[in-house]
């Protein structure tokens, strides 16, 4: 080797330095990726990205999302939305039957959530705005639900929905084992507004019910939540009645329900309006929905 001349190590060490530098890039960028969801619709939509600035005009929808830890996301929810505590600062535009359309698109969501008999679907869609729109009247419709929030915000099956109706069926079953054979062999009647608009057996609620081991009066060929004749719970007579909305004064309005035998026995649970949000809203927390419910049949097992 000659003096003065180095090994011609420098074509080593640079491209050691390139591969270095490409690595530590790729760590910290997430790449995005495209995605579609069908909705219950049946519209499949496309994202180039999942959406990062959501809206939510169902409770349920919203707390679905942050279930999977993804409150940061929503921009802006309905007036019902109330849970978590911290969706309560966020822009409220409207309801079911008055959603504000122009107050929904000055926000820029990458998409809106809500419920597929919306009146705000056509007009939401004509401004270009992408809808999703998710309906949950059962069990598996929940477990569904779930699964495609799952899916638009991009988080990991076990990390969303699998964990979160694993922990809903766990409790439910926890509920129902946790009540006496005297609080099972009853009749119930859930009122879900005035009307009277009952929960069958074919609703989340009804489903719910039948898991608590309780026999519900409406049966499932009435529908999920039909609005029944007075007359219908009379002749059932129930041995309690569960109320999600509503007072005792407007019950006892309806005729002949004073001869009824959860009336004549004062076995009424009137929900309040905070435990009522929990047991009429198909979502992450139909868990304490159950435990609501299997607190008011214990209390009344003897």
């Amino acid at each position: 080797m000659k003096l003065g001349i180095l090994p011609r190590r420098p074509v080593f060490f640079s491209t050691a330095l390139r591969l270095l530098l490409v690595l530590f890039v790729s760590a910290l960028w997430v790449p995005t990726h495209a995605l579609q969801v069908t909705d219950d619709r049946g519209v499949t939509v496309q994202f180039s990205q999942s959406p990062q600035r959501i809206i939510s005009l169902m409770p349920s929808l919203t707390e679905s999302v942050c279930a999977m830890a993804q409150c940061q996301r929503l921009v802006g929810v309905d007036r019902y939305s109330n849970y978590p505590a911290s969706v309560r600062s966020l822009p409220q535009l409207g309801g079911y039957i008055d959603p504000n359309i122009e107050a929904i698109v000055a926000l820029r969501p990458d998409v809106v959530l809500l419920a597929t008999t919306s009146r705000a679907t056509a007009r939401l869609e004509s401004f270009g705005i992408k809808v999703v729109a998710l309906d949950a009247q059962r069990h598996t419709d929940v477990q569904r639900v779930l699964q495609k929030i799952g899916r638009l915000l991009d988080v990991p099956e076990e990390a969303g929905a699998t964990r979160l109706w694993r922990l809903i069926d766990a409790s439910m079953s926890a509920a129902a084992q946790s009540l006496s054979p005297a609080a099972r062999n009853v009749q119930v009647y859930f009122e879900v507004n005035r009307g009277p608009y009952a929960a069958g057996e074919s609703s989340f609620i009804g489903e719910t019910l039948q898991r608590l081991g309780v026999k519900n009066i409406v049966p499932a060929a009435l529908g999920p939540f039909p609005r029944l004749n007075p007359e219908f719970v009379v002749r059932a007579n129930p041995d309690i009645i569960m109320v999600g909305s509503g007072a005792m004064q407007s019950m006892l309005s309806y005729p002949g329900w004073s001869a009824i035998k959860a009336v004549k026995n004062q076995r009424i649970c009137i929900f309040t309006p905070q435990e009522s949000d929990v047991v009429v809203r198909p979502g992450p927390r139909m868990a304490e929905a159950a435990r609501l419910m299997a607190a008011c049949l214990e209390r009344y097992a003897r």
